[in-house]
């Protein structure tokens, strides 16, 4: 088990030890409602300019990319499945800002549902660049590219399934589903999302992470 304030006193003590501008980059990965954004903050809280992070969120597709597809109403009822995804534009800005150590990237509005775009910025500088998302591990292209081209470490967040699925229709609640409306949409995306994730992603990570 691991508390946020010894992670953050790990990390703080491997930026000590980069060379000059390097930057050490982490691949978090974990179900829909396992506490990644959660985790990823509390370490920004203690490590503040040392720490990037840059959220798998930003490239959601717009709605109106989502109105586009071939099913948009499926499109739209699996939102936050891989396929809703830019997976390449994502892959692609990871890569080039590896090799770069600087770039800019999207993150998401969640009142407005939809992507802001150029509202991450990497600057040059020794630190740890935290990448966090469902999807960051999967075995799949374009996703498997990252843990080649672009992470030095890589880490599962662990959290049972049930526990992921009860988190996430609470959230639905809070937005305004109705109860019944939440749990069937946990039952038809979000259940089926996280049961992908955590198959896969955790035979994939360098660590398993439980809080």
């Amino acid at each position: 088990m691991f508390a946020h304030k010894d992670l953050a006193a790990e990390l703080r003590q491997k930026v000590s030890q980069l060379t000059s501008n390097s930057q050490f980059w982490i691949g978090l990965a974990g179900g829909p409602g396992s506490g990644k954004s959660t985790l990823a903050q509390a370490l920004k809280a203690r490590l503040g300019k040392l720490l990037t992070i840059i959220p798998l969120d930003g490239y959601h597709y717009y709605r109106r990319e989502l109105d586009a597809m071939e099913d948009p109403v499926e499109a739209h009822a699996r939102r936050g499945a891989p396929f809703t995804f830019n997976s390449s534009r994502f892959v692609n800005d990871l890569i080039r800002a590896r090799g770069s150590g600087e770039g800019v990237f999207p993150s998401f509005d969640h009142a407005l549902g939809d992507p802001v775009e150029a509202s991450i910025q990497l600057h040059k500088g020794s630190q740890i660049v935290l990448v966090e998302g469902n999807y960051v591990l999967l075995d799949t292209e374009p996703w498997c590219q990252l843990r080649d081209s672009v992470f030095d470490e890589t880490w599962f967040l662990d959290v049972p399934v049930a526990e992921c699925n009860r988190r996430v229709c609470k959230r639905h609640v809070e937005t305004g589903l109705t109860e019944t409306q939440a749990k069937l949409r946990v039952a038809t995306n979000d259940s089926i999302n996280a049961e992908l994730i955590t198959n896969i992603s955790r035979r994939n990570a360098d660590r398993i992470i439980r809080l």
